[in-house]
């Protein structure tokens, strides 16, 4: 399981990319959640200004 994004609401700041301690995440047209190294530790979602990351 993996954290999930909420196109609608990312602004695509990259707050979350920053906040990424194992490179889970990119920044495309909105912020991506690559599974596989997503270890779900919340980072990223404390991080969100738009509140766009849950688990």
């Amino acid at each position: 399981m993996a954290v999930k994004i909420d196109k609608d609401l990312c602004n695509a700041c990259g707050a979350c990319v920053d906040a990424c301690a194992f490179d889970a995440l990119v920044v495309e047209e909105f912020a991506v959640c690559n599974e596989e190294e997503c270890t779900e530790c919340e980072a990223c979602i404390d991080e969100c200004p738009t509140e766009a990351i849950s688990l």
